[in-house]
């Protein structure tokens, strides 16, 4: 019965590793750099209006259907920008922007798994503050568009990894003064990513 007992214990802690090395989970954190493209049309084209660059944090969560093909959901906390007109600074916003993308993982490469990837964004934007003089403006409140991305991990060992990760992401939204629309402020940013992710 001993024997029975052991056996199946070490049958169970033999399933549980296995199961572990399968894990469909990945979780990753990175430092993102936001770089705008801050193309512009009509009125605020001649005020020149851009959105300032910045770094912030990127929290993504993968599951991996198979070993090629996973679903990411990337998450960061709300982002606060400043908006000028050349360089005269008209106020700030904060924006809000998941993004969910379909990845193909390339996985028979020694060393290292590069990825690509293709999906939705949706930026929620809150807390306008700008003006132009004494003129308030106003932005849209949210703003759908599509993202890619590219990207590669670096295994360190079997749970821990390396990972640079680039996305392209359209996001834009009318500019407005006492209703009307001043033009459209395209940010489509490109985002350039460095961290380290954790497979469960």
């Amino acid at each position: 019965m001993k024997k029975i007992i052991l056996a199946a214990a070490v049958g169970m802690l033999a399933a549980a590793q296995v199961a572990a090395q399968e894990s469909p989970w990945l979780v990753r954190a990175r430092a993102v750099n936001l770089q705008m493209a801050n193309d512009t049309t009509s009125t605020i084209q001649t005020l020149n209006v851009n959105v300032d660059n910045k770094t912030i944090p990127e929290v993504d969560i993968s599951y991996f259907f198979n070993k090629n093909l996973a679903a990411e959901l990337i998450l960061t906390v709300p982002q606060s920008q400043t908006v000028y007109a050349g360089t005269d600074t008209l106020g700030t916003f904060k924006h809000l922007p998941p993004t969910l993308t379909l990845q193909y993982h390339f996985t028979d490469l020694v060393g290292y798994k590069p990825y690509v990837g293709a999906g939705l964004n949706y930026t929620k934007i809150s807390s306008v503050d700008l003006k132009n003089g004494a003129t308030p403006l106003q932005l849209d409140n949210h703003s759908f568009g599509l993202a890619i991305q590219a990207g590669v991990d670096i295994p360190l060992d079997k749970n821990w990894s390396l990972n640079l990760d680039v996305k392209k992401v359209n996001l834009k939204t009318d500019v407005y003064a006492a209703g009307a629309s001043l033009g459209t402020l395209k940010l489509n940013p490109t985002l350039v990513g460095l961290g380290v992710g954790y497979r469960f």
